[in-house]
């Protein structure tokens, strides 16, 4: 029998990435149009920070079958378009009922989560802060803070990414912005469409 290899991997904490990662993608600023409220603010960034790498993941996949975890590195940079902070594009799991588990390991940040049905949490994240993201709802990072965020995260190697389920309720149902004192808060966002009863049903038909 070959048995799989074990691995070890160390983080760079001060770059943000994670060392023998077998993946890496960025997303720039340019990248994430349609993603924040301020559209005139957006479009005022572009011709001087377009390029800008706004976050990045690197990670570390043995393998894609079920059993096997994924794990990585997300490093966010600091900044706003408008009062909104600087975020991920956010996710639930293509297969639903998958978890996954979020360590701080740098800077101020949120993990933001939605339910199906648009109940919200969200979850502070500092450094030595654990996040478990439970099965079934969609989560997103924002940096809320003045440096980069890095955290360390794993989730099932079968569980994969939909990102759809995002855009198709036009964004999450709140938005994280300055408050004018240097902490958060959530807004409604006026561009959310609450899911129809047939998709709630049918991600709800994957927990029985």
């Amino acid at each position: 029998m070959n048995w799989q290899e074990p691995a070890r991997c160390l983080v760079a904490l001060g770059e943000g990435v994670l060392a023998g990662a077998t993946g890496r993608y960025a997303k720039r600023l340019v990248e994430l149009q349609g993603l924040y409220a301020d559209e005139a603010a957006f479009a005022a960034m572009l011709p001087g920070r377009g390029e800008t790498v706004v976050y990045e993941v690197t990670e570390f996949r043995p393998s894609g079958r079920s059993g096997d975890m994924i794990f990585g590195i997300t490093r966010m940079v600091p900044g706003q378009v408008g009062r909104e902070f600087f975020m991920t594009r956010g996710h639930i799991h293509a297969r639903a009922d998958r978890p996954e588990v979020y360590y701080g390991q740098k800077g101020h940040g949120l993990m933001l989560m939605e339910s199906p049905e648009g109940e919200i949490r969200t979850v502070e994240i500092a450094p030595q802060t654990i996040c478990y993201v439970p099965p079934f709802w969609i989560h997103r990072s924002v940096n809320v803070g003045a440096e980069d965020l890095v955290m360390m995260f794993s989730y099932p190697a079968d569980a994969g990414q939909d990102y759809e389920i995002i855009a198709r309720s036009g964004g999450m149902r709140v938005r994280i912005v300055a408050d004018g004192s240097g902490r958060w808060t959530q807004v409604d966002n006026r561009s959310y469409r609450r899911r129809s009863a047939d998709e709630i049903g049918r991600l709800a038909g994957l927990a029985s």
